[in-house]
């Protein structure tokens, strides 16, 4: 398979999650956009958080393969986001 389908799948996750960052309010609502946004992000220090950020990002590259897997996804994106303080 190779490349993962997550950064553009467009499966829509269990929860909508609005993170304020840097004043301004991000809508997070698909695997793809919360992959894109937990892989790409630099202004967050996603290290201090690394077996979170793991398995979220893990979850969401299963999530985005089976469909099944997102309530788990949506769970460890959750996880990470308060644990990061963004929700």
């Amino acid at each position: 398979m190779g490349m993962s389908a997550a950064p553009h799948s467009r499966t829509p996750l269990t929860a909508t999650f609005k993170i304020k960052l840097n004043g301004e309010t991000i809508s997070i609502a698909t695997v793809g956009e919360a992959y894109r946004f937990i892989t790409n992000l630099s202004s967050i220090e996603w290290m201090e958080f690394r077996s979170l950020h793991g398995e979220a990002v893990a979850s969401l590259e299963r999530a985005a393969d089976n469909a099944m897997l997102i309530v788990q996804a949506t769970a460890a994106l959750r996880a990470l986001f308060v644990r990061a303080k963004l929700l």
